[in-house]
């Protein structure tokens, strides 16, 4: 895994932050309990640190961790050893870390249904983790999902416009939306990172440019975006990629393929960790920076409550600045909530500016 500029190194790098994060992860956000079996995966592109930290507090938690370590893989999505699926199925708790994430695979599936309690926490290193879990108050996060939620939920027509390009409208129409970053208390449930809500709007509404300016992750030679990538979308899927370079290599990327439904558009997913200002190319981190959205092409799981299918693989993108108006009410202007509740929840949090 190539680091951002910036990242440090050394083992002794907010060793002990790293280990009351890992603490809080374990405990507070995936409620793990003594005896459970704590799988924790990782590829060569990890960092270890994280792993390692995450094993500790599992053990000390009276739980029993296994920490599996693979080789990295080219792409996201792709089965993984049949070792690894072996012991994610076996698993309670289920904390994914490797780059080449797992999530929407026939493994990450079968372990699900065996009851695995499952986080994905893709990339994550120790400043990630930190930022992300250590220094959040995770309770007036999750607070501020729920309104964001009821917020979204409550509307039928979304548009959404960003300086770099974005004309985007669908329509709800009843769809409901979820907190992908709750607590881990349901038996086979996923849950990600705190500091997001999904949802998907009725897919075949979906229409306009859409255009990627913050990072965008696969393919694995993009992340954080040098320069815009704008998509086309007709009822609900890409139709044409534009751009420099790096859309170039997306557009090749989504064509290898050769799967229709790697072309449709997954889920919408809004951004609110105030731990993440900037994009960093690691996409957990990315669909989290304060005040953005993120769309998912590819595969779209059942947690969306869409209309669920199959792809090669799967994709997200990060806007950023947007504007949504839901219902021709401005809920967000630049990248800033506007509705009243919403700034409450965000002076809670802490949130400069608000």
């Amino acid at each position: 895994m190539e680091l951002p500029l910036g990242t440090e190194v050394r083992d002794e790098h907010l060793k002990w932050e790293l280990a009351a994060s890992a603490r809080k992860l374990l405990e507070d956000v995936m409620l793990t309990k003594p005896g459970e079996n704590v799988v924790i995966t990782a590829d060569t592109s990890t960092d270890l640190r994280v792993a390692n930290a995450t094993a500790s507090a599992a053990f000390a938690a009276g739980a029993v961790p296994t920490v599996v370590l693979y080789p990295s893989q080219k792409t996201a999505v792709m089965e993984p050893p049949p070792p690894v699926a072996g012991a994610i199925r076996q698993a309670d708790v289920w904390i994914e870390y490797a780059v080449a994430y797992l999530l929407h695979t026939q493994a990450y599936k079968d372990a699900l249904a065996n009851g695995a309690r499952y986080i994905c926490l893709t990339g994550m290193d120790v400043m990630m983790m930190v930022n992300t879990i250590g220094r959040v108050q995770y309770d007036k996060l999750l607070e501020m999902g729920r309104i964001l939620c009821e917020t979204v939920q409550a509307a039928d027509k979304v548009e959404v416009y960003s300086p770099a390009g974005t004309d985007l409208v669908a329509q709800n129409q009843g769809r409901r939306t979820r907190q992908s970053g709750k607590l881990a208390d349901t038996k086979g449930e996923p849950v990600m990172l705190g500091g997001q809500i999904s949802w998907c709007p009725m897919e075949e509404t979906i229409n306009g440019k859409l255009v990627f300016d913050g990072a965008l992750w696969p393919p694995a030679e993009l992340g954080k975006l040098n320069e815009p990538v704008e998509l086309t979308v007709k009822n609900g899927a890409v139709t044409e990629v534009k751009g420099g370079p790096e859309a170039k290599v997306f557009e090749q990327w989504l064509a290898q393929f050769n799967d229709p439904n790697m072309y449709r558009i997954a889920h919408y997913s809004l951004g609110f960790n105030p731990g993440v200002t900037r994009a960093t190319g690691r996409i957990v981190e990315d669909e989290r920076i304060f005040g953005s959205i993120e769309l998912g092409i590819g595969a779209q799981g059942a947690q969306i409550m869409g209309k669920t299918w199959s792809a090669a693989s799967h994709t997200d993108g990060i806007i950023l600045n947007p504007t949504i108006v839901l219902d021709g009410v401005v809920m967000e202007k630049d990248g800033v909530y506007q509705l009243e509740a919403i700034i409450k929840a965000c002076r809670a949090l802490g949130v400069p500016g608000y």
